[in-house]
């Protein structure tokens, strides 16, 4: 049974899920050596913000294969430190955006009409509606700066408030951005100098970090806001206070700061043109519920062997679901492949019907090289580290597109130094197909113990393997007999309900038409 550790909390919904995968271990607040102690032979690790897992943390790890942190942000996790162990990091990157974006909503308003000053005026017992005459969003120009999943989904508010919406994001094309109805700008400083209000949206990297320093602040109008529910390093705060003291722009909200929670005399405390919440951003129930069961199912699909959508440290997340399709197919081919081949596997080829993307591209060579490697090595291979087993032991990898091969289609051949395995096959029906072995065609789903068994076209033999199958207890559940020629080479593809027994096999081989046999484990 797997075991689960979770030690920070999440949603009972999330909770009773990951019962029904394993053995969950709930351990919040616990101190390093007792994270040790039971990191030590888990299977899976969900974190959320409040743990941090380092490189000493994964490197105790012995069983790990998947952590997975119920939210957006994966700051807290040594994910280098992961991928070098072939551990995936997954993530719940849609759970929260909505959540965010109407935070950002919320906080645009407070800003806009000045509304917890009001209410703290109202709590002291004054009425002084004069001094918190306020402006409209209606008509303003809204400057985001990311345009991703949370970005998108303030641009849409914004835009039902009657507001002007332009984008800053080098990565967002143009057609994305007209179908939102936003104007991309060439450059962050036209963003600034255009902007009523600027809203951030993007990942802290090495390229955002301190994105917004004085430079960027004296660029902005001095009646703007700013909003941050980003994460705080993206903002220089010593630059923003001055800012806010100066006046070089009117007001700014905040819900994350670059050291949370900040320190008790943060000079932004002194501050009447600001808003800040403890970056709850996020904080609904129904963005914890949401990121808790995303990443219980991403687990679940890890621990089954199957291939997740939100990975973080693998060039496979936003990948259409037909490339996803193609990685199934690739991965079980290459499996049955390395089952079927002799001596040590050299190389691997794979070919495809369409021209993909990059990302496609590295997306199907590492499933093919996780199906390939990981039954024949002790080591565990991911897709993860993959390329990196692959390479430190010389096997060369090809990539190209066939035209042989029909859309939707994959080819796989391994090489060793003896022998080449060539496999296609595609999705049909929901399901992994094999279409084609060593050129002999085939419709055959690849599901359960299946044998292969090359054999001479003649009268009986097919009747004689199922004979011996029979008389060993074992159940035929699907046949099917591929050819080129009659009375030529051909092969037998038998899936069965059982495994059958090694004497079973032995008697099939001593059939004097069988040239081959060989059991696969799909």
């Amino acid at each position: 049974m797997a075991k689960i550790l979770v030690t920070d909390p999440i949603h009972e919904d999330a909770l009773r899920r990951l019962e029904e995968l394993g053995e969950v271990v709930v351990l919040e607040d616990a101190d390093e050596e007792e994270l040790r102690r039971h990191v030590r032979d888990a299977d899976a690790w969900v974190v959320r913000s409040g743990t941090r897992v380092t490189r000493e943390l994964i490197e105790e790890a012995e069983n790990l294969k998947v952590i997975a942190r119920a939210g957006v942000g994966v700051d807290n996790i040594d994910v280098e430190a992961a991928t070098e162990r072939g551990i995936i990091v997954v993530n719940a990157p849609e759970s929260s955006s909505i959540s965010v974006a109407e935070h950002t909503m919320g906080l645009m308003l407070a800003l806009a009409r000045r509304i917890p000053q009001a209410d703290r005026s109202v709590r002291r017992g004054e009425w002084e509606r004069q001094r918190f005459m306020g402006v409209e969003l209606a008509g303003k120009v809204l400057g985001i700066i990311g345009l991703g999943r949370i970005g998108r989904q303030v641009a849409k508010r914004a835009r039902a408030f009657e507001m002007e919406v332009i984008a800053f994001d080098p990565y967002i094309s143009e057609e994305v951005a007209e179908e939102l109805g936003v104007e991309l700008v060439e450059d962050l400083d036209e963003l600034l100098r255009r902007a009523d209000v600027v809203t951030i949206h993007v990942p802290l990297t090495e390229e955002t970090r301190g994105m917004i320093g004085e430079r960027e602040l004296k660029l902005m109008k001095e009646s703007a806001f700013l909003i941050n529910c980003a994460r705080g390093e993206v903002v220089d705060e010593e630059a923003l206070v001055r800012a806010l003291k100066e006046g070089w722009i009117a007001g700014a909200a905040l819900d994350v700061f670059a050291e949370e929670p900040p320190g008790e005399d943060h000079p932004l405390y002194e501050l009447d043109n600001v808003v800040l919440t403890p970056h709850i951003g996020g904080s609904t129930s129904e963005a914890q519920r949401a990121a808790g069961l995303i990443v219980a199912r991403e687990i679940e699909r890890v621990l089954k062997g199957e291939i997740p959508e939100n990975v973080v440290n693998l060039p496979v997340a936003g990948v259409s679901e037909a490339t996803r399709r193609l990685m199934e197919v690739g991965e079980r081919l290459a499996d049955v492949g390395a089952q079927l081949l002799e001596g040590r596997l050299r190389s691997v080829v794979v070919k495809v019907g369409d021209e993909p993307g990059e990302r496609e591209r590295e997306a199907l060579k590492r499933s093919v090289l996780k199906g390939c490697l990981d039954r024949i090595l002790q080591e565990p291979v991911t897709m993860v580290n993959a390329v990196r087993v692959a390479e430190d032991r010389g096997i060369e990898v090809e990539f190209a597109v066939s035209d042989e091969l029909e859309s939707g289609e994959l080819a796989v051949s391994l090489r060793s130094e003896g022998e080449e395995v060539s496999l296609r096959g595609a999705w049909l029906d929901g399901q992994v197909y094999l279409t084609s072995v060593n050129g002999y065609e085939l419709r055959f789903k690849l599901s359960g113990p299946t044998l292969f068994v090359w054999h001479v076209d003649r009268p009986g033999v097919v009747g004689e393997v199922g004979l011996i199958l029979g008389e060993h207890g074992v159940n035929i559940a699907a046949m099917e007999v591929g050819r080129r020629e009659r009375g030529g080479e051909a092969i037998m593809v038998i899936r069965t309900d059982e495994e059958p027994p090694e004497e079973c096999l032995r008697a099939i081989g001593e059939v004097e038409q069988v040239r081959r046999v060989r059991l696969v484990l799909c």
